[in-house]
This record gives structure tokens, sequence and C-alpha cells, in this order.
């Protein structure tokens, strides 16, 4: 605790020197030094309190005092490894099963989302004998180099694509190939996944798996149109391979009307595999992967053990536990779709208000807003969402970007974000647009033709460049 009264500079002196340069910081022009959190709040050294509209780790709220307790008692009595009996394990695995399909009835423990999907691939390749996986444009799983492999996000900035990956179109109705006003959006982007499966198998490839969270979060707060998963689950499956649903980001009823997010494809819709993480200890490091008694048989049938030193320690399951039971006694899921049907209502107001909203799109407290420069080429307005970012810090409201254009605002609070929060919050955006409106040139010229948009002499262009801010990671 002695570390907390050095002095902000120090800190972050001692980052520089000791850390990697690629471990960012958010705001890195101007870091925030946070010593303590509560509930949807963070607070810097000196006491100031930022409302956290970033945050889907602290799922029900940063220090939750009955999340904290239950990891606190289990430390006083034991903290081990999964291959002693105990019953927290045995208990957590049981209320998993509880809110998830029958059929998804053997589950896994581990540390990290990361370690879940790495799992999850093995998983999927000795069921199927098959190597090769099928991902969506933009994703992000994980930062092992497994998981690297199959997030285009990450390998094209490194050792490019593998030939074992494919990569699929992300089903994005606002800026993809079929959008809002296309007959049947779901069925062409399955048609895409079919026609990348294809492709794959004429060189011989074998599919393994279909990998894409069940909303994909990194790829800019995307809502897949309905039926798009059933269909693709169709061709995976008749490759001879699994679908894997990444919940890891939007799980545990983030969504609202669902605790799962794939299940906002139907109760017929069946992933074979799903991955859990973050929000699952709420900060604390557990992971889960749920799958069929088949798939797992097959994994059992290498005869290699599967061991996870940490993964289903007794403190880690006493977390998880509690977390579903404030999820449960807080009715974090009915407010999830209060709030953010509250959120999506005032923020589309907002759209019609302001050229620069392009889309709003969400559900439950998963919600994109997605930042235009023009109406017709829906140019993503990647320096005003910086800009925008770093004045709703300055008004003490942390929201970062999203997206291939990192022009989407995210929405993923903490589940206890409320109605006052959501009402705050769009009333600076709207102060912030409004003043940017007034100032900013970009921001007036956004309905009128793209080439007809000029600049005065001496304007930093069709950007905010002339801000301060910075792009969070």
């Amino acid at each position: 605790m002695a570390a907390d009264s050095r002095a902000k500079a120090a800190t972050l002196d001692l980052r520089r020197r000791l850390l990697s340069s690629s471990c960012r910081l958010f705001f890195p022009e101007d870091p925030v030094k946070i010593i303590r959190g509560q509930g949807q709040y963070l607070y810097d050294e000196q006491g100031r309190e930022f409302l956290d509209c970033i945050n889907n780790v602290a799922h029900v709220g940063h220090c939750h005092p009955v999340v904290v307790q239950a990891a606190h008692e289990q430390n006083l009595v034991l903290n081990t490894n999964s291959r002693y009996l105990h019953d927290n394990i045995v208990d957590y695995a049981q209320r998993l099963s509880e809110t998830l399909p029958e059929a998804l009835s053997v589950f896994y423990f581990l540390n990290s989302g990361s370690e879940a999907n790495d799992l999850a691939l093995r998983l999927a390749r000795q069921y199927t004998g098959h190597q090769d996986v099928v991902v969506l444009d933009h994703a992000y799983h994980g930062h092992l180099s497994s998981l690297i492999d199959i997030s285009p996000y990450k390998f094209r900035d490194l050792d490019g694509q593998k030939e074992w990956v494919h990569v699929a179109p992300l089903p994005d109705t606002y800026r993809g190939p079929y959008r809002e006003d296309h007959p049947n959006p779901a069925e062409a982007y399955a048609s895409e996944v079919k026609h990348v499966i294809h492709t794959a198998q004429e060189k011989g490839r074998k599919i393994a798996a279909f990998f894409a969270e069940s909303l994909p979060s990194v790829g800019g707060q995307i809502i897949p149109p309905a039926g798009y998963f059933s269909q693709v689950a169709e061709h995976i499956r008749r490759a001879g391979g699994l679908f894997v649903a990444d919940e890891i980001q939007v799980g545990f009823g983030r969504v609202g009307k669902h605790f799962w997010a794939f299940q906002l494809e139907g109760k017929n819709f069946v992933p074979d595999i799903v991955t859990m993480g973050k929000c699952i200890g709420n900060g604390h490091p557990v992971a889960c992967v749920a799958t069929t008694q088949a798939v797992s048989r097959a994994f059992e049938a290498t005869g290699v053990e599967y061991f996870n030193t940490f993964g289903g320690n007794p403190v880690s399951c006493a977390v998880g536990l509690a977390v579903l039971d404030v999820l449960e006694t807080e009715q974090l899921q009915a407010h999830a779709s209060n709030v953010g049907s509250f959120l999506m209502e005032h923020l589309s107001q907002q759209k019609a208000k302001h050229p620069i909203i392009g889309d709003v799109r969400g559900t439950g407290l998963f919600i994109g807003v997605d930042l235009i420069k023009d109406e017709t080429l829906r140019t993503p307005a990647t320096e005003e969402a910086e800009y925008l970012v770093s004045r709703l810090k300055e008004n003490y409201i942390f929201l970062s970007t999203d997206g291939p254009g990192r022009n989407v605002l995210k929405f993923k609070p903490p589940m206890c974000f409320s109605l006052d929060n959501a009402q705050h919050v769009v009333a600076k955006l709207d102060d912030i647009l409004t003043d940017m409106e007034e100032k900013v040139r970009s921001c007036k010229t956004l309905r009128i033709q793209p080439n007809s948009v000029k600049h005065p002499p001496g304007s930093t262009g069709p950007g905010c460049r002339a801000a301060t801010g910075s792009r969070p990671s």
C-alpha cells in the first residue's frame, strides 16, 4: 500500500524503465493512475472519481464485497490444485451447467480466456482429426501464439496468415458487403463462410473448427444478423468441423435477454464448445471451457492428462460461485437489459441530432456507436473518436474505441452501471459533440458529399488532430 503515496510521475518513470513499451496504457499521453475501484467507479491518486464504461472484466462491479469476501474466506482455509477432491470445483461446474444447454456438460477450468481458446483449439483438432480453422475478419481470440495465428486483428501486423487459417467476412450489416438493406444478410454472410470452406477444401485442407465471438467486439461491437450462426454451424459441421463460441467478453448476462450471447441465435442453437473468461471471475484470473461428452471423450482417448496448476483451485471456484450469486441476487441480467435499452434509446436520439453518429447498435450492456465522416461512404471518423474519448476523460468518464477504423465507441461497463450513469454519459456526449460541431470543420460537413468537403487553410485535415488526447489500446 505504500506505493499508493508515490507520485504519479515517479510511477510512470518506473513503468517506462521496467515494463516493455508494448504493454500500453490507456491515454498514453496523459495516463491515469488508478488506486481504488468500487462498483462502476475508479479513483485516481487524488481521489477523483471516474465513471468506468470500459471494464467488462469487473463484471458485477469493482471490488464487489461478496466476491472479495468469498476469496478471502477460502484463502484462509485452503488453496491448492484440482488433483485433490474439493466441493468448490464440482459445485461451480454444476452451477455453470445450469446456465447452458444440456449437451454442454463437461468443464475444464483455466486461468485466462487465452488459455480457454487455446484448449478449445486442441479439443476441436483432436475430435475432428483436422487442422484448419475458419475465423472472422478482424477477430481477436487471445495472446498465445496459437491464438495470434487465428486472430486477423493481430497476425496481419506480425507474420501474416497461416495456410491453415481461413478468414470469412465480418457479418457487419452497417459497413460490410451485405448491409441493412440486403433482403437476407444472414444467408449472404453464411454463404461467404461456405465459400471459404469450399476454397480450403479444393486445396486439400480439412476444417477443424469455426471460431467466433458470439458478438464480435474488437471488430467493432458487431451484432450479427439473426440466423447467421445457425447457418454457419451447418456449413462447418458438414465439413467435419466444430463450432466454437467465444463468450469471453459477452457472456454471463451482459446481453440482457439471455445469459449467453450465443442464445440470441435461438434456443435450438448449441455450439460444440463455449469458452469463458474475463468477467467469470470479476477480475480474479478464472476461465472455463464447456463442451460435449463426445468432444471430451475424444480428448481423453489420447491418454494424455490435462492439468492446469491453478485452474479450478478452491479460491478461484469460490470467486466464480460468488459472481454467479451476485448476478442472481442483484438480478443483473435483467438490469443490463433495462439499462441497456435506456442507453440505446438515448444514444439513438443523439444519432438523430449529430450527423457524426452513423450507427448505434447493441444489446444489453454491449453497445457500439459508429462514428463517421460522411453518410455516403461511412468513412470511419477515427480522429474524431479519439478526440471524443479524450474529452470524455476530461469529464471523468472512461470510454474507449474499437473496430478496424478505431472509430466505434464501445460501451461494456460493469453490470451495475445505472440509469443515472447512462443519462450522465449521454448528456456529456451531447455536450462534447455539440462543441465539436461548432469548432471542428470535419464534424460540420458530414452531410455534404465527400468530394465537396473542403478544409480551411491551416486546418489539420478531416480529423481533429489539433486536439490533445490519445487513442486507448
